[in-house]
Order: structure tokens, then C-alpha cells, then sequence
């Protein structure tokens, strides 16, 4: 009897704490970091795009959850047994370190997703394996950590979802029993289907809706719907019949006429509160947990004013309900940064947006491009700083992070099989002021050919939109002849002054070449197919650079070769007034790279951060120093070493 009533207060104790906690989260608000894992292969992943020291920004704006959508099913070698990519592992553990460290929520979110494609009804032939693998590696990690199966499923009934969605959350539990699952149902994770799920008979869930509310508003601008409502825009919130824009002819006789016609009885808070209100009544139905992960305005199309109004109607009422949430997205065309700026951290976010988020506002200030006094690196086993991928491969196949065949470090870039006009794209964010290495600096690289074929180089500057300015190109062909193409890595160094202006392709048309092309506002360096298909070639870049001409030379050790950490000696040595100093990581690490004059005074910090692992270097001006001797030095938590150099003037 004693036994049946202690058990009795134990089931009750147990009932108590689940109740009390299960329609609470640990987490409350947060962002998605789009276009970053959301990669057609592993070896397309711009990894560089998001670092650890952007993590530490997000965080500091009071986010405690981010969201990063995978194109999971891609990061597989297919059919049967989808084997995930260890180079995925690799990076996914890379972000899952941050976000530990960092004491971040993260979710894994399944996002193999196409808006015009209806879920397989075989899916779970992918999910099952891709999930139990990820459960393997991650099964030992922070609770911090969630899986989110699949995104947005739709086209496919209620009843063979649930049952496919029930199939994987037992997968996974075979596995791992501590981290928490995100389900959703089908309708594009509509709010409506959430009562259309099972209770599933495990307590260690999420139930995630979106919202997108009203649609005409939210999508104004959207390519991707059916149909297109790219001429729709100007759609103000809250509804304002003087304010209303006209109705595209565009549209006329489409369902986006009866919703654009009944928008003052959705365009306003009522509205909103009606439709979350359906999924805080699941929630305290059931007594489960509710996260909204996905919401947002469309910048291009919206007014600026109407978008941060929706923002706050919607976040301080999924607040008031005790739902969490992860808007989508960060940069993109969801984001929290401004329309036409670089997206930079301390320049260019949205305030007033941020205001209505409930986001700590850091401060902002106008931002000053000036003109680059060293070269800079823009490849080397990953993006260099301030770069960021913007490849066009449509028939090709580009790998970012080729392991086989390498100059030196870890990884190449290896291309093959494009047709016309397809690139590998660098992105310079911000846009760099390179006049002041024209006539004194080169781009130098590696390259590696199995047979002859041609390639271009080119510079594009920056279209200025509130003048006549096109995207001007700074060119320069490589002609079968120009390199051996014998199996072997030839180095490749072209004066930044050999390219020549090449024209503008823009609003779909060519413009010959005006002599305006600006080396104070470079945008994009890029690698093109610019002369036709390259057949059956396969081309291998590796440290794509701008150095200083004859000033340069590479001295560092192959990554397998190094225990652990390396510091090169500068180059030039002596020097006036520019020097480069590299040194070579084992593995991701904080590090420190600092100057010092002869009497101890620190007179240079170079490098402060998280670091990826392989080669780098880092340009030193010493300009406004006095000819003598300097001592620069590496730190890390493990390793500290220092070196001398002379300035001579």
C-alpha cells in the first residue's frame, strides 16, 4: 500500500513537471541564417559566409536561438543509403561549437525544400537514414541542439505525413533519446495543420507553425509564387484605403486579386491575433510546446514603415503568448538589414525594425569605404575575409572544398563541365577601393588544367543606381596557349594594370566599354566561361590572391605537414612601408596577431577572433611608423610565438 501511494505521488510529481513545463521553451528569440547551408553539395557550402564572430553579433542583439535551414538531402552521396558527407560533418560541427560555446540554441532544420514541388510520398526512404545519422553524430552534444525534420511538407495528405513524421521521430529515438524534436504539419507548416496531428507519444517535442499573414502583404515583390507577384507592391499595413496601391493588369483574374481585394478586412491586428490564436489554443490543448519558426515581410516591394508595423503586431503578440520564435530571416529579403546596404553589423541594420523585434539596438554609423593600402587574400581553403560566395553553375559542377588535389593546405577549388558564361563568383563585401594597388600590385593563383581551354578574369565595380552607371568589367582572357596544361600546378601572377576594360552587361543588354570603370568601388571578382563550354576540362584553382608585385613569395609548410601551429617569417623583409605576415592553423582556434615596436608598445593589432584552419596572411602598413626594428607575435590559448622584422625608410 505504501508502495502504491508513493508511486502514485511520483506519477503525480512527474505529471506536474511535465505539465508545467511543456508548453514553455527554453528559448525565445531568434533569427534563420539563410542561403548559408541551403547548398546543392557540401563542397558548395559557403562556409566563410557566417563565422563565429558573427554568432557573438547575433547573440549580442539578445537572440538565444538561431535556425539554420540545410538542404540535408544534398549534403548526402544519394540513393540508397544517403550517407551523409563528412565535409558537412565538418562544418556542421564548426557552428555547433559556436553555438555551444556561446550558450546559443540551435536548430537543425531539414530544409530540402521546393515551394513548387510536392513532398514525395517516398520521403521517408530519405529521412529515416539521413535522421539516424545525425542523431549518431550529434547524439552526445548540448541539449541546446534540435532537429527539426523537415520543413514546410506539402502536397501530401495529413494522414501520410504524420504517419512518415512518426516513423522518423522513432528513428531517431533509437538512437538519441536527450534532444529535443521540432515537427510540423503538412500545408507549408500551416497553422491550421497543427490540430491535423497526432498526439505523438513522446514528450521531448516542439510543435512549429509559420506565419505569413496576410499573404498579399507579406509577399508583395515574390518571384516564386504562383503566379509571380513581382509587379505587386506599396501594400500598406495597417490597411489604408487612401494608401492602397493600384492592382497590377498583371494579376487580374488570379486568387491574388480576391485576397488584394480583401485586405481591409486582414490587413490589421485583429487579424493577425485571430490566426496565431489557433495555434496557442493547440498549444493549450494538447499542453505541448509552440514555436513559430518562419515569419516575415518581402523588403523589395514594402514600405519600410508598414513592414516594421507588422513585425511588431505580430512579435509582441506571439510574446504576450508565450511563443517562440525565429524570424525569417537575417540578411536576405526578410532580414533585419537595410534595403541596399552591405549588410554590415555596425553600418547597415534596420533600427526601427530592430526596435519593433525587441532587439538590443547596437550602435550604428555611417559607413566609409577608404582605399586599400595592402593586398588581401581571396581564397585560401576557404573565402577570405569579406568575401562571400556568388557563383552562377548551371550545368557544371564546382566544388569549394576539393580535398584530392590541392596546392597547398586542405582544400581547392575544382570546376568542370560549365557551359558558357557560368562563374565562381567573389563577392567583396564591402565593396573595396583598390586604386591605390593598381599600379603596384598583382592577382596571383594556382591553377591546375588536365587540357587546354580558355577562361576570364574580371573585376566588376559597383552600379551606382541614383546615376547612369552600369556594372563596368575589368578584364583579362587566359587562352589555351597561355598555360602548359600539362597535370601540374602552374602559378599565375597578372598586374592588377594588364586588365582592361570589357563593357557592361546590364538590363539585359551589352554596353561597350566608356572608360568608367571604377577601381575605388570593386564589387565582384570572378572566373568565368566566358568563350564557351569548357567541355571535358577540369581546372583546379588554389590561393587566389592580391599581392604586391615581386614582394611576394609562398613559403608555407603544407597544412599535413604542421603539428600544430605556425608562424612565417613577414615578406619583404626588410621592408617599406607594406609587408605580409602568414601563418598556418592545425585547427579553428582563437587567435591574436599584434606588432610591437623595439621598447615593448604595442603599435598594431592585426587579427582578433575565431580562425578556420589552413594558410593565412595578413597585410601590415607601416606607414606612419619610424624606420627600426618591430617584433610581431601569435597568440593563441596553446601557443605563442614572435618574430622580428625590420622597417627601413
Amino acid at each position: 500500500m505504501k508502495f502504491l501511494i508513493l508511486s502514485i505521488l511520483l506519477i503525480s510529481t512527474q505529471l506536474n513537471a511535465q505539465v508545467s513545463s511543456t508548453t514553455e521553451l527554453p528559448f525565445t528569440k531568434g533569427v534563420n541564417l539563410t542561403n548559408w547551408f541551403q547548398a546543392g553539395s557540401s563542397g558548395s557550402i559557403d562556409f566563410s559566409k557566417y563565422t563565429y564572430e558573427d554568432f557573438v553579433d547575433i547573440k549580442s542583439l539578445g537572440v538565444d536561438v538561431i535556425r539554420v535551414p540545410i538542404n540535408l538531402h544534398s549534403m548526402t552521396q544519394g540513393a540508397p543509403d544517403y550517407t551523409l558527407d563528412p565535409l558537412f560533418l565538418f562544418f556542421l560541427d564548426e557552428v555547433v561549437d559556436w553555438a555551444e560555446e556561446l550558450d546559443i540554441h540551435l536548430i537543425l532544420d531539414n530544409h530540402t525544400f521546393d515551394p513548387s514541388d510536392a513532398t514525395d510520398p517516398q520521403i521517408g526512404d530519405v529521412l529515416n537514414p539521413v535522421w539516424l545519422q545525425m542523431a549518431q553524430h550529434f547524439q552526445g552534444r548540448s541539449d541546446k541542439i534540435l532537429y527539426e525534420i523537415l520543413n514546410e511538407p506539402h502536397g501530401i495528405s495529413h494522414n501520410l505525413w504524420n504517419s512518415i513524421q512518426g516513423d522518423v521521430i522513432q528513428t531517431i529515438r533509437s538512437v538519441d533519446t536527450t534532444h529535443t524534436i521540432i515537427v510540423g504539419g503538412a500545408d507549408y507548416n500551416s497553422y491550421n495543420s497543427l490540430s491535423k496531428m497526432p498526439a505523438y507519444e513522446d514528450d521531448n517535442l516542439i510543435y512549429t507553425f509559420h506565419f505569413y499573414d496576410p499573404f498579399v502583404l507579406t509577399h508583395q515583390g515574390a518571384s516564386w509564387t504562383t503566379p509571380s507577384m513581382t509587379d505587386l507592391g506599396g501594400i500598406p499595413f495597417p490597411f489604408e484605403a487612401n494608401a492602397m496601391p493600384r492592382f497590377p493588369t498583371s494579376l487580374q483574374g488570379t486568387w491574388v486579386q480576391g485576397a488584394f481585394n480583401n485586405y481591409s478586412n486582414e490587413g490589421n491586428a485583429n487579424f493577425i491575433k485571430q490566426k496565431i490564436d489557433i495555434a496557442v489554443a493547440f498549444s493549450k490543448q494538447r499542453g505541448v510546446p509552440v514555436f513559430c519558426g518562419e515569419f516575415g515581410v518581402y523588403i523589395p516591394n514594402s514600405d519600410n514603415k508598414s513592414r516594421v508595423n507588422w513585425y511588431k503586431v505580430v512579435v509582441d503578440y506571439l510574446n504576450e503568448s508565450g511563443i517562440a520564435w525565429t524570424m525569417w530571416d537575417y540578411h536576405g529579403g526578410f532580414g533585419v538589414f537595410e534595403e541596399g546596404g552591405e549588410g554590415l553589423f555596425d553600418h547597415d541594420l534596420n533600427v526601427p525594425l530592430l526596435e519593433s523585434l525587441g532587439f538590443n539596438v547596437p550602435p550604428q554609423t555611417d559607413y566609409m569605404i577608404s582605399p586599400d593600402s595592402t593586398g588581401f587574400e581571396i581564397y585560401s581553403d576557404y573565402m577570405g575575409q569579406g568575401v562571400q560566395g556568388s557563383h552562377y553553375v548551371n550545368n557544371g559542377s564546382l566544388e569549394l572544398y576539393h580535398s584530392e588535389t590541392k596546392w597547398e593546405g586542405e582544400f581547392s577549388i575544382y570546376w568542370a563541365g560549365s557551359t558558357q558564361y557560368e562563374s565562381i563568383g567573389f563577392n567583396l563585401v564591402p565593396n573595396k577601393d583598390m586604386s591605390q594597388l593598381v599600379n603596384a600590385y598583382e592577382l596571383l593563383f594556382y591553377v591546375k588544367g588536365t587540357e587546354p581551354t580558355s577562361f576570364d578574369l574580371r573585376f566588376i565595380d559597383t552600379k551606382k543606381t541614383d546615376t547612369e552607371d552600369r556594372p563596368w568589367r575589368m578584364n583579362l582572357r587566359v587562352d589555351p596557349n597561355d598555360l602548359l596544361w600539362n597535370g601540374e600546378w602552374e602559378e599565375v601572377r597578372i598586374p592588377l594594370s594588364s586588365f582592361t576594360e570589357m563593357g557592361s552587361w546590364d538590363d539585359n543588354q551589352w554596353f561597350n566599354p566608356q572608360g568608367d570603370f571604377d577601381w575605388t568601388a570593386v564589387d565582384v571578382f570572378q572566373i568565368v566561361s566566358e568563350t564557351g563550354a569548357m567541355g571535358t576540362a577540369e581546372l583546379w584553382f588554389d590561393l587566389i590572391r592580391i599581392v604586391e608585385i615581386g614582394k611576394y613569395e609562398v613559403s608555407m609548410q603544407p597544412l599535413s605537414e604542421v603539428t600544430d601551429y605556425q608562424l612565417h617569417q613577414n615578406y619583404p623583409n626588410p621592408f617599406n612601408p607594406n609587408t605580409s605576415i602568414s601563418f598556418t592553423l592545425k585547427r579553428s582556434t582563437n587567435v591574436r596577431l599584434e606588432v610591437y615596436d623595439s621598447v615593448g608598445k604595442r603599435v598594431e593589432q592585426l587579427v582578433s577572433g575565431i580562425m578556420q584552419p589552413g594558410n593565412h596572411s595578413v597585410g601590415f602598413d607601416a606607414s606612419a611608423l619610424a624606420t627600426g626594428i618591430y617584433f610581431y607575435i601569435l597568440t593563441t590559448p596553446t601557443f605563442t610565438e614572435t618574430k622580428k622584422m625590420i622597417l627601413v625608410k
